[in-house]
């Protein structure tokens, strides 16, 4: 497939460029050396589950809410091992400092704008204390990240109630995850083309442990566009500091899942991979950028009870650092392939003030990474 002939890619053009959410993901390009899950999605590994909501009214509304469960159940009363990297720290991630004391998560994920963050936090704590078994719980974790989309959105008007969040959450599902401008990628900007919502998955063989590593990204950043190791921003003339909005600056926010027995040590240093997943798509992390990554494993003997009785030992067995390796480079396909997932799915957008936002033209992308590939002799 690496090295599909342009009759072949021609051949594929009416698959590659249906813009449906549930298009199919096959583009005639593969990212890395790992087979990815069924999905393709952070939903592949199993029990998490996705919900957004979606909020494009009027001229200026273009935001939303994207909510990641890391299993069905009572996520306060069944922790799960956590880590948070920040690869650069100009952002908000609410309840990242417990999660980094403690080492796990007891509330959904959610990501929306900056300045809906506190609906976020509310959202969650309602949804939580809501819930059956919590009726005595007097402390949640909200854990609750954001991109700025005020490019398109009116961000100012805090658009977001704690209501909508809870919908976000309550509409949370497996399978098939939605991608491009919808939830939290509503209005958000890549790269100077339309951002949004992105996914992958990758699948360990059963010599490696046969685990699964899903990625979830809200893209919303700059630099220079890379794909499949080609230079489409600078091939494109869009590039920092020239004329793709020019600075550069935005955020990302990453949600790694997988399944494999990992603790909260060896899942902060997955996360620090997912940064290499960002870089090789072009982001540089600029002074203006937030890029957060939240690490959790599913491993049902890993949760952590709220009602454990005072002085009992946990007894778990986890991976040894040795076999790190092939999980580290799962997260680093996985968020590559997230990212781009993020522009092939998203459509153009006008928004707050006019802003106009084209999606990446792929077509030209794709004639243009055919053009640069070597021909075969």
């Amino acid at each position: 497939m690496k090295n599909l002939s342009l009759l072949a890619l021609l051949f594929l053009f009416p698959i590659i460029y249906s813009f449906a959410q549930n298009r199919p993901r096959e583009r005639g390009m593969i990212f890395g050396v790992l087979p990815s899950g069924e999905n393709n999605s952070i939903t592949d590994v199993a029990g998490v589950k996705v919900g957004h909501f979606t909020k494009n009214e009027g001229d200026n509304i273009r935001t939303g809410v994207t909510a990641i469960l890391p299993h069905g159940g009572n996520v306060f009363q069944e922790k799960v091992p956590a880590a948070i990297y920040a690869g650069n720290g100009f952002g908000k991630l609410a309840g990242s400092t417990q999660v980094m004391e403690l080492g796990n998560i007891e509330s959904p994920i959610v990501l929306t704008n900056t300045l809906s963050v506190a609906a976020g936090i509310e959202g969650v704590v309602r949804y939580t204390l809501a819930q059956p078994g919590n009726e005595k719980v007097q402390s949640v974790n909200a854990v609750v990240g954001e991109t700025n989309d005020g490019y398109l959105n009116d961000i100012r008007g805090m658009h977001i109630s704690p209501r909508e969040v809870i919908q976000a959450i309550e509409a949370a599902e497996g399978g098939t995850v939605a991608e491009g401008n919808v939830g939290a990628g509503t209005g958000t900007v890549c790269f100077g083309w339309k951002g949004g919502i992105g996914t992958s998955s990758r699948k360990l063989p059963e010599s490696l442990g046969g685990y699964t590593v899903g990625v979830l990204v809200q893209t919303n950043f700059g630099g220079n566009l890379q794909i499949d190791g080609v230079a489409v921003g600078e091939k494109m003339g869009r590039y920092p500091f020239r004329d793709a909005m020019e600075k550069s600056d935005g955020s990302c926010m990453i949600v790694v899942a997988t399944d494999a027995p990992v603790m909260e040590r060896n899942l902060e240093r997955m996360a620090k991979r997912a940064m290499m997943g960002l870089a090789k798509t072009g982001g540089i992390a600029s002074n203006g950028s937030g890029d957060y990554v939240i690490a959790f494993s599913t491993a049902e003997g890993l949760r952590i009870s709220y009602e454990a009785k005072s002085g009992s030992l946990d007894n778990a067995e986890f991976i040894r650092n040795d076999d790190m390796s092939s999980l580290f480079m799962a997260v680093i396909e996985a968020t590559e392939e997230a990212i781009i997932n993020s522009l092939f799915a998203a459509e153009s957008m006008e928004g707050k003030d006019g802003h106009y936002v084209e999606k990446l033209p792929l077509e030209q992308v794709m004639n243009l990474m055919e053009e640069t590939r070597p021909k075969a002799k």
